[in-house]
């Protein structure tokens, strides 16, 4: 989904399949692109102090809204104002080029997903990825849209533990 904002949200989801930090990468890599920063949050073998043997993730039925409300709200918050260098940017990067917006302005895109259902250790729960003309502005955007994503959609993790307890994590937050 393309704007004029000087972002393009390629995939924001949630997803009942496997996700990967390869296929966000290859989402939101361009020509135009100096940088691409990508995170994948996997699943752990222990948390507190206990073995964990898998995890289940539930979502709210609100959840995938929420996640596309929070990618959007993040580009609205980072979108420069047409004409304007993007932060870190020079006037070059203006100049526009292969997959440059309208005005000029060179794209950051965006790729995120987040798992529900059963996972296994080392399976990627959560991937990021953004890839924008500077380093700066890619690591920038990744790490807030991380943040938010945990902070914000309603997500509950069910870890199941080596022991044979279960805890919920998320819920009641």
């Amino acid at each position: 989904m393309g704007t004029d904002t000087g972002f393009e949200i390629v995939h924001a989801v949630l997803s009942a399949e496997p996700i990967s930090v390869e296929q966000a990468i290859a989402a939101v890599e361009s020509d135009t692109a100096g940088a691409v920063v990508s995170f994948s949050g996997v699943v752990r073998n222990h948390d507190g102090g206990k073995q964990v043997s898998r995890l289940s993730y539930s979502a709210h039925p609100t959840a995938r809204q929420v996640m596309a409300d929070v990618v959007a709200g993040l580009v609205a918050e980072h979108s420069v104002p047409a004409g304007d260098a993007a932060p870190g940017g020079s006037p070059e990067d203006a100049a526009g080029g292969a997959g440059a917006t309208q005005d000029g302005r060179q794209p950051v895109r965006i790729w995120a997903a987040h798992r529900i259902g059963m996972l296994e250790i080392g399976d990627p729960a959560l991937v990021c990825a953004v890839s924008a003309v500077h380093r700066g502005q890619a690591f920038a955007v990744c790490a807030e849209l991380v943040d938010r994503i945990k902070a914000q959609v309603p997500i509950w993790k069910e870890q199941f533990f080596a022991d044979g307890t279960v805890e919920w994590v998320g819920a009641g937050e």
